[in-house]
């Protein structure tokens, strides 16, 4: 056990070290689906089912084998993975055990010579819901304790992707401000050019930029950028 314990945690360092070094949520969700493998020693396969919408999809994973497995599930509308990403719900079953239950989904294991299955519930905000599926080609159904391993994985998945997305969204909206910061002065500069070039009011050297930006449909922050550099370049005259 403490042998586990020390692999999950080299598991969790190398997870948020690839976290840290990757921008896109599809990247993120190859690195995490790599890492799931790792946590639970009779992993041999994995996957990520995502619910968007009303429609699930496999976003991740390890193998192309998973993947037509997930494909089998989503066409019966039922399988052991959509029950843990619909409901929340930890699965863990032998698949010879299930045939009543998910004829498709055993009958598409068998195939692929996969003899269990895992699935613990992936909830990281509203848009991006599903669950964490590991098979193994071995019988043995799992253990009580890869599900606390994988739970406890997923609980630490879930926290470092929320605090990305909100990362992100931080970024995303400190670029609009310094964006919208930055063509407030263009405009500011333009404006008290024309100000001074013609003595008209404020509101007044507006509505010329306004017009100018009408007459030749382009951009405010554009026509004022480039009334400004003319009037640099000229060194002042008039507009």
């Amino acid at each position: 056990m403490a042998e586990r314990v020390d692999e999950l945690n080299a598991v969790l360092a190398d997870l948020v070290g690839v976290l840290e070094s990757v921008s896109d949520t599809p990247g993120l969700l190859d690195a995490v689906c790599g890492e799931a493998v790792r946590v639970v020693p009779d992993a041999d396969l994995a996957s990520i089912l995502v619910v968007r919408d009303g429609a699930t999809q496999t976003a991740a994973f390890t193998d192309e084998r998973a993947r037509r497995i997930d494909d089998v599930q989503y066409a019966a509308a039922d399988g052991p993975g959509l029950l843990s990403a619909l409901t929340g719900e930890v699965v863990r079953v032998a698949v010879g055990d299930t045939g009543e239950r998910w004829p498709e989904f055993v009958l598409a294991a068998r195939e692929l010579g996969v003899g269990s299955y895992l699935a613990v519930p992936l909830r990281v905000d509203d848009t991006l819901v599903g669950a964490i599926t590991l098979f193994g080609f071995g019988a043995h159904g799992y253990h009580e304790f890869d599900t606390k391993v994988l739970r406890l994985f997923t609980l630490c998945v879930e926290t470092v992707l929320r605090l990305t997305r909100r990362y992100r969204e931080a970024r995303l909206l400190a670029d609009e401000l310094r964006h919208a910061m930055e063509t407030r002065a263009v405009i500011e500069q333009a404006k008290g050019m024309l100000m001074l070039i013609h003595r008209v009011s404020d509101d007044a050297a507006m509505q010329r930029l306004i017009i100018e930006s009408q007459n030749t449909n382009t951009k405010l922050r554009d026509v004022a950028a480039r009334f400004t550099k003319r009037m640099s370049s000229a060194g002042g005259g008039r507009a």
